[in-house]
């Protein structure tokens, strides 16, 4: 029986057309990727939004309906996943409770009979900081500590790459943030290609080199960051990744270096360079801590947009920062996140305030309102079982 030839270095992905579809919905829709060898990638999304279906084809745990994926250039599209360069670290851990942990990171080089597996399992607890509990059995550590042993499980084998399915999903906040650097560290050491599945936006942007915001099977917009987070080019994303405050209206004037929105009879100033349109009707935005509060009027300046006066309708504390939920007549309510540098709100339910944020901070997005579904309806008794008789008659071929 062939088995995967494990790599001493990360490689590339690449996913062409890829779409998944089961009976009633489609999961993937027309998908091209590319994953640089080496990488930290995070995959983020909402549940259902084809994110782990993703993962699932690469591990090879699913077939797709059309496309092809392949790892370091070699097409792996039909190739069982025991056959495929790829390791799993899951939310379950899914270790063996009857065995120390030593036992089971050293399993898989056991299984495939590699020289000197003990000695390999020992290297990769060091680099998860677990030798000192080898001898231990799952149950003694504590989830943290199991879900390192799940991470040296899956790095002592190689993997030209590792995929990682809401690995930190089950620990606390405060081990949860601890792991997040653990694991960017260790992808840095071991230099395997990292492919993370994520809903945590935190996550995502504190460990990955490059962010993929996935939707209704595709993906809205990809890179760095910080570049997704101050120049998100859709609604989802921009209020997907963080919160914002977003308008819509037309645009009334455009310059070399700017562009005016006219906001229920307001001119908001955004810049050309950090605007997905340019005419017509637009939605722009910013984000609630660019956003600043002044109890009196400001007085106006070319490099600051101004909006007022709204009334402050309800007040949350989180800790370090404050949020202020201010209503503005003609525009409705907008957010305000505050950081906490005195005792107690800076101002109180029901006060007037008005709100300017920097010129430079604004953007504009690309898409257009659209109610519609993206997939049509599949959900016929028919359609359902011609897909299992299909599904039937080739399993029976390959029988």
């Amino acid at each position: 029986m062939a088995v995967a030839t494990f790599a001493e270095a990360g490689a590339d992905l690449e996913l062409v057309g890829i779409s998944k579809r089961f009976p009633g919905f489609t999961a993937i829709d027309e998908l091209n990727l590319t994953i640089p060898a080496g990488s930290f990638f995070a995959l983020l999304g909402p549940s259902g939004c084809g994110k782990t279906t993703t993962l699932r084809l690469v591990a090879g745990l699913e077939q797709p309906t059309a496309g092809r994926i392949l790892i370091g250039g070699k097409d792996v599209t039909d190739t069982k996943s025991f056959q495929r360069p790829v390791n799993t670290v899951f939310q379950s851990y899914a270790l063996f409770p009857h065995m120390t942990i030593l036992e089971n990171v050293a399993f898989g080089l056991k299984r495939r009979k590699i020289a000197d597996a003990t000695a390999k399992a020992h290297e990769a607890l060091k680099l998860v900081e677990l030798d000192h509990v080898a001898a231990r059995k799952p149950q003694q550590l504590s989830g943290g500590q199991q879900q390192r042993v799940a991470l040296a499980r899956a790095v002592v084998n190689r993997p030209a790459l590792l995929l990682l399915d809401e690995p930190l999903g089950a620990l606390d906040l405060k081990l949860r943030r601890q792991m997040q650097i653990e694991l960017k560290d260790i992808q840095s050491e071991v230099g395997l290609t990292f492919l993370h599945v994520t809903h945590d936006q935190e996550e995502a942007m504190t460990m990955a080199d490059t962010v993929a915001v996935m939707n209704k099977g595709r993906i809205e917009q990809m890179g760095a960051p910080e570049e997704l987070y101050e120049l998100p080019k859709t609604a989802f994303v921009a209020n997907f990744l963080g919160q914002s405050n977003l308008f819509t209206g037309p645009v009334t004037k455009t310059t070399a270096t700017s562009i005016i929105v006219d906001i229920a009879g307001r001119s908001i100033e955004v810049p050309t360079a950090r605007a997905q349109r340019h005419a017509g009707e637009v939605t722009i935005g910013v984000r609630p801590e660019k956003v600043m509060l002044h109890t009196t009027e400001p007085k106006k300046s070319s490099d600051q947009n101004l909006i007022g006066p709204g009334r402050i309708i309800d007040v949350s504390f989180s800790g370090v920062s404050t949020s202020y939920q201010v209503a503005v007549p003609g525009l409705g309510t907008l957010v305000v996140f505050a950081q906490n540098m005195v005792f107690g709100p800076v101002v109180n339910t029901g006060a007037e305030v008005w709100l300017t944020w920097g010129v430079d901070h604004g953007f504009g997005l690309a898409d257009d309102p659209d109610d519609e579904s993206r997939f049509a309806s599949d959900t016929s008794t028919k359609s359902i079982a011609v897909e299992r008789r299909e599904k039937l008659e080739a399993e029976l071929d390959e029988a």
